[in-house]
């Protein structure tokens, strides 16, 4: 393990792992496997850093790592000064709907936006108030003083010179116009205007008319252009000096549940217009990364393949076979990770309780291998168990033994029935519900 982890990264690893859910940071100290994945995921973000885009579907069953593989990602993507944007999926989020599903989805990403400065959410307001001071600061380094009167104006005209850059994208002129107010509400002290830029940018008016009471703007952020602002604030990353914009969206089986066929359909239809603007080069630093399981792209009845336009696009080539993956193809397909993997995080898992707790740890290589021996030999294990289950038992045997010394390992993983359940069968719920 390298060296001390902060208390407060080790508490989130191990309260995130036991309660099956993935850490929102610390990720590092316990990522193992998924190298060739990993160097595909690299290779995209050098290609949006030279203006390029990308749009990859990641898929797994349940427990397989997903989430855990975004999260990774979205963090190493902060560390290299990447705007990033996280949502999961659900009933009430989508891609487009007639209850505002897509609009949903939109404003959990940009109240999520995270940047390295930020990254816990919340960056919208800090990336504009970080550029109009860095501006600022280059200005009065360029020779002119804070307290000369010419200051102010020419803090706007490099702000201006910046925006109308995107002016010229779909509704670029309206997103230029509101920061354009936010900056001049910024410097003026006018708190209203600014929170109605901020609101404004994050797809919060539901009117027009309350929109216009505020800024000087025709339109609106809604469940049918949300995209254009998204590609309009990837573009606009990049004027302000990162290295682009990236979406990790997880959970998107529950596009898959849409019962109504109507509905599903005209989600897949907003996905294909998404994926074929990335991919025919029509975007510019903006990379997508969507998380489902198999059965949301493959299923030819209500998944990604069900509609052909998507399925001839995504559907493996005749060279790949068993033992033979393209890397480069869209969709990214996690394998389960191996036993010697799983042993791997167990080890650092070990390492990382006992250091946070205080203790020394009586569990070396042979508890290890008898524990996995344990979990491995339960009937269906080798074809359902997922790292979740294996993590979140081994961290309440060691919470167990850190509880009572005087518990003995061997009696304690002798006396313990594990049983293995397969997949959810959440997967199959709306099947006869097509309409």
């Amino acid at each position: 393990m390298r060296g001390t982890i902060p208390k407060r990264i080790s508490a989130a690893i191990i309260n995130s792992f036991s309660a099956g859910v993935v850490p929102r940071i610390g990720l590092e100290y316990v990522a193992v496997g998924r190298k060739r994945e990993i160097e595909t995921i690299l290779r995209d973000l050098e290609n949006l850093n030279q203006g390029a885009a990308a749009f990859r579907f990641v898929t797994g069953r349940y427990g397989s790592g997903k989430s855990f593989f975004l999260q990774a990602i979205r963090n190493f993507a902060m560390e290299k000064n990447f705007v990033v944007a996280d949502a999961d999926l659900s009933p009430e989020k989508h891609l487009s709907g007639s209850g505002n599903q897509g609009l949903e989805t939109y404003r959990e990403l940009m109240q999520r936006l995270s940047t390295r400065i930020r990254p816990d959410g919340g960056a919208l307001e800090g990336i504009l108030q970080g550029w109009i001071n860095a501006i600022k600061t280059e200005i009065i380094e360029e020779g002119i003083s804070p307290f000369d009167e010419s200051l102010v104006s020419r803090v706007e005209w490099r702000i201006f010179e910046t925006i109308s850059k995107i002016e010229g994208f779909a509704h670029g002129y309206d997103f230029a116009a509101v920061v354009s107010t936010y900056y001049k509400a910024f410097m003026s002290d006018e708190d209203e205007k600014k929170h109605g830029a901020i609101k404004w940018l994050r797809g919060e008016y539901t009117t027009k008319t309350e929109a216009r009471a505020l800024l000087p703007v025709g339109e609106i952020i809604t469940d049918e252009n949300w995209y254009e602002y998204v590609k309009l604030f990837a573009a606009f990353s990049a004027q302000l000096g990162y290295r682009g914009f990236l979406l990790f969206i997880d959970e998107c089986v529950n596009l898959y549940k849409i019962s109504h066929r109507q509905s599903r359909e005209n989600n897949y239809e907003k996905l294909l217009s998404m994926f074929n603007e990335v991919m025919q080069g029509k975007v510019q630093h903006l990379g997508i990364y969507m998380a489902g399981t198999p059965q949301f792209v493959e299923d030819e009845r209500r998944g990604l393949f069900s509609y052909p336009a998507l399925k001839s696009r995504l559907v493996d080539s005749r060279f790949v076979r068993e033992g033979r993956a393209d890397f480069n193809s869209p969709i990214i397909k996690l394998a389960q990770l191996s036993q010697e993997e799983i042993y791997v995080l167990l080890e650092r898992l070990t390492g990382i309780h006992a250091q946070h707790f205080g203790y020394e740890s009586r569990l070396g290589e042979t508890e290890l291998v008898a524990f996995m021996k344990l979990v491995f030999s339960a009937p269906g294990a080798a074809e359902f168990i997922t790292p979740r289950e294996i993590t979140r038992d081994f961290l309440s045997l060691l919470n167990i033994l850190r509880e009572d010394p005087r518990m003995d390992f061997n009696s304690l993983i002798s006396r313990e029935g594990f049983t293995v359940k397969g997949p959810p069968p959440e997967e199959d719920l709306y099947a006869s519900f097509d309409l």
